[in-house]
């Protein structure tokens, strides 16, 4: 079973990542939240993985950081969901933030994730509120200041559709956040995409 890939990103895109492992590439899903920090292609990348045996298929999930796979790992454990529902909840919500929903029962936090209903959201917050990890509450915030300045505005309208967003909104929620930055100083790739999410989920 695979635990850990160590390698060069070759492609990049909001979901997937495709590492080369000496010469062998290896498609890995991953969340919004490991897709911030994971690099551009053509530089080194290290990922968490956790490999999920289906009859069919071997699927490979990825992820930055061991909260963010223990996250994940507690959240297929509840009933009704799977690897493709979890890794919504963890690109719609920062792990911190998913922590405390969890522990504060807020299932409208959770509902204003795309594809999360409410039952869904309930379940969430009953079944982990006992079994999140011990680090959780000591998560670093990321350091988004160090990206260098760009609009990428098509890019995370991508990603924010990408994720079940419909593009009106995407468009209204990305521009807004491109017009309260100034023209100075545009939000780098991960900034805008964190502040238009936070915009949609109001």
């Amino acid at each position: 079973m695979i635990a850990l890939l160590r390698g060069q990103l070759l492609e990049k895109q909001p979901n997937r990542l495709l590492v080369d492992v000496h010469g062998v590439g290896y498609d890995v899903q991953v969340p919004l939240s490991t897709f911030y920090v994971a690099g551009e292609p053509g530089q080194p990348v290290t990922l968490r993985i956790h490999t999920h045996v289906r009859e069919d298929q071997i699927a490979l999930y990825g992820f930055a950081s061991v909260l963010e796979q223990q996250l994940f790992e507690r959240l297929i454990s509840v009933s009704g969901i799977g690897p493709k529902v979890a890794l919504a909840v963890l690109s719609g919500i920062e792990p911190a933030d998913l922590v405390r929903a969890v522990q504060q029962a807020d299932v409208s936090r959770l509902t204003s994730i795309p594809g999360i209903g409410r039952k869904t959201a309930e379940r969430i917050t009953l079944e982990l509120r006992d079994r999140l990890p011990a680090s959780a509450v000591a998560l670093p915030a990321a350091d988004a200041a160090a990206a260098p300045p760009s609009t990428h505005r098509d890019d995370v309208i991508s990603a924010l559709m990408n994720l079940g967003y419909q593009r009106p909104a995407v468009e209204k929620a990305v521009d807004g956040v491109l017009k309260a930055a100034g023209r100075d100083e545009p939000p780098a790739f991960d900034v805008l995409l964190r502040q238009a999410l936070r915009h949609l989920s109001r």
